[in-house]
């Protein structure tokens, strides 16, 4: 008997359509900015604008520590995290065969993914914003944003983890990690380093991502004991 596996078991069984429809937004946002040949639109460019005339000191300073969140060690800390709590819900014993790929089976994945958006990003070659309204570091092309892919598929994966270990903190996962997200990409266009569309197909791709791993991850489920199990003369384990 499994605690928990219920919510696992329909968000495995709904992946395929929530990793179509996001791989579908995502294809058609990246044809509409090819048909546009990749130049900002007249919103972004007027976001851009306007981002780079309300940078107060303040803001700037907290626009950077976010941002800063959502690239570097942080965001593989965060998958590691994630393994970590999967192995935590593991029934004990918990045999190194099958701890040690739930611990870094959500890392390697965020690794995969990276390589796919970085494939993708030099594929399309969006030029990024003007240099002289940017406030943060930045290399690269533009689109799809590497910091809100990445820290959608970071807190995601954490967020999955909780909710496979802990159903009843599933709400308050879900929305830390959209929040995490949001705040994330927003910075990149406070900043004046992506354009708004950059960061939306950074979300879609990172979506996607996630859906995917859905099924692909390995599931690890809270095992209820049978009464007595552990116990000398008890049962085994499930």
């Amino acid at each position: 008997m499994t605690a928990g596996g219920g919510g696992t078991d329909i968000a495995r069984r709904r992946w395929p359509v929530a990793a179509g429809a996001a791989v579908l937004l995502f294809v058609a946002l990246a044809a509409l900015l090819a048909g546009q040949g990749w130049a900002p639109f007249d919103f972004e460019r007027s976001a851009n604008d306007w981002s780079a005339a309300h940078r107060p000191g303040a803001a700037r300073a907290v626009a950077v520590v976010i941002t800063d969140l959502g690239s570097g060690v942080v965001p593989y800390l965060l998958a590691l995290a994630a393994g970590a709590v999967t192995v935590r819900a593991m029934p004990a014993p918990r045999p190194p065969r099958r701890a040690v790929p739930a611990l870094v089976a959500p890392l390697l994945w965020l690794v995969a993914g990276q390589l796919v958006r970085l494939g993708l990003m030099y594929a399309f070659a969006r030029p990024r914003p003007p240099r002289a309204n940017w406030a943060g570091d930045a290399s690269g092309y533009s689109f799809p944003s590497g910091h809100s892919f990445t820290s959608a598929v970071c807190a995601g994966l954490l967020a999955m983890a909780v909710v496979r270990a802990h159903p009843a903190a599933a709400r308050a996962a879900v929305a830390g990690a959209a929040v995490f997200a949001a705040l994330v990409g927003l910075s990149r266009i406070y900043l004046g380093v992506h354009w708004p569309l950059d960061v939306l197909g950074g979300w879609l791709l990172g979506c996607a991502w996630l859906a995917v791993g859905t099924a692909v991850l390995p599931p690890v489920r809270r095992t209820a004991l049978p009464p007595g199990a552990g116990e000398p003369g008890g049962s085994p384990e499930v």
